[in-house]
């Protein structure tokens, strides 16, 4: 099943988890600590509301630094477009939404795409899971998002340590190619 499919087929817990978990794995290229994003989690697995800790993540980030890259703003813009509600249509548009975010961070940070165009259209990752034409990171993320939303899924709310979990793999990952490409900027 496609990820675009997996997303249209995705329950409210689903569609958030999926949503929180491309923004969690992304967010370190705007804030360094890696628990901003935990007390959304936590608000996930018991069903609680999440709008007051979702405002808090979004005040911790601060405003828009005139000098970020597009890769910055696109996930600034995951967490500022996220509903504090987590049901119905917006939900949906923002788990969307996300999963596009997501994958665009990766191509325009992953090395082996620096000399291609870098807005390559990722809706056709999601739509095919081409794997093979995509390069090694953004395949990983078009796994990684396919993880999220099986393992919801299939295990509700006993999927969502798995999720975090794949999400924290992801993060790590995403911070080492930033690291990497700073070191040979530097």
């Amino acid at each position: 099943m496609s990820l675009v499919e997996l997303i249209a087929q995705a329950d409210a817990r689903g569609l958030a988890a999926s949503g929180l978990a491309c923004s969690d794995r992304c967010v370190p290229l705007v804030y360094e600590d890696d628990e901003l994003l935990r007390p959304l989690w936590a608000h996930l697995a018991d069903g609680s509301d999440w709008s007051e800790s979702l405002e808090k993540a979004r005040a911790a980030l601060g405003g828009t630094d005139p000098g970020e890259d597009e890769a910055a703003l696109l996930v600034r813009r995951m967490l500022e477009t996220a509903p504090a509600e987590r049901s119905g249509a917006a939900l949906r548009e923002w788990a969307d939404a996300c999963s596009l975010a997501a994958l665009q961070v990766h191509r325009l940070l992953d090395p082996a795409t620096e000399d291609t165009a870098p807005a390559a259209d990722a809706a056709e990752d999601r739509d095919g899971g081409t794997d093979e034409t995509s390069s090694p990171l953004v395949a990983a993320e078009l796994r990684r998002q396919t993880v999220v939303l099986e393992l919801l899924a299939e295990h509700g709310v006993g999927g969502l340590r798995r999720a975090l979990d794949v999400s924290i793999e992801g993060r790590r990952i995403l911070q080492a190619v930033v690291s990497r490409r700073a070191r040979s900027q530097g």
